[in-house]
């Protein structure tokens, strides 16, 4: 047999369908693939010398989306069978760069004026994770984010928050508002009675030291709820 036939006959076949990938993903960029196809993009640089096709659609049927792979656990990841650190590592730096991305979009930023850009950062920060946080992203006079915090983490279902701490944080950075965020792992972002009364508890705290509460919003991932929109502020 011929070298260069044998050469190509030892090749395998998901090295061709690698670099299809990239040419289809370079010419047409992330739009041009499904969730699965990207995913065996992000994976190549953790398993170069596999075929990322079932490992991507193994993580897509446990998690469900492109998102919610990437902003998934650790040690959620591992319980994958074929997920190693190297794996995890690579689609946990992706995360990273996403939100440092959008986060760069909006901190030293008015946040009024952008408050498209300011929800898609708090949907990539919080959407997908499985415990409640409790985010707070204070503002200077001229309603520029000058500090992003998360201040407390919970369960499930709760995250405790005491409206004393969220003042006196406020104080501390020199901040005349505050934006309240937080997120709903069930993934829908209706308002609670405890989010309602926690609310208008920060409400009047923050009124008395002259300090602006613009917004409480809830993220989730089928949409977000504005306090100020619904007229609970």
């Amino acid at each position: 047999m011929p070298e260069a036939d044998k050469t190509h006959k030892d090749k395998p076949d998901y090295i061709g369908h690698r670099e299809r990938l990239r040419e289809r993903f370079l010419k047409g960029g992330a739009d041009a693939l499904p969730d699965y196809e990207l995913l065996e993009l992000v994976l190549y640089g953790a398993l170069p010398r596999r075929d990322t096709k079932p490992l991507a659609k193994a993580l897509l049927t446990r998690f469900g989306s492109f998102a919610d792979v990437i902003s998934a656990r650790p040690e959620r990841l591992m319980e994958v069978d074929g997920v190693g650190e190297g794996v995890v590592a690579g689609l946990k730096v992706l995360h990273a760069a996403a939100l440092r991305l959008s986060q760069a979009e909006v901190l030293n930023r008015t946040a009024l004026s952008s408050w498209s850009a300011l929800i898609d950062y708090c949907r990539a920060s919080m959407a997908y994770h499985d415990k409640e946080q409790f985010r707070i992203l204070f503002l200077d006079r001229k309603n520029k984010i000058i500090a992003d915090e998360v201040q407390q983490e919970g369960t499930v279902d709760h995250t405790p928050v005491y409206p004393r701490e969220v003042i006196k944080r406020a104080l501390e950075l020199a901040a005349t508002a505050i934006i309240l965020v937080h997120n709903h792992p069930s993934g829908d972002p209706t308002p609670s009675r405890t989010d309602i009364d926690m609310t208008k508890q920060i409400v009047e705290a923050s009124e008395k030291l002259s300090i602006t509460v613009h917004d409480h919003v809830i993220i989730g991932r089928e949409g977000h709820a504005s306090f100020r929109q619904l007229g609970l502020i």
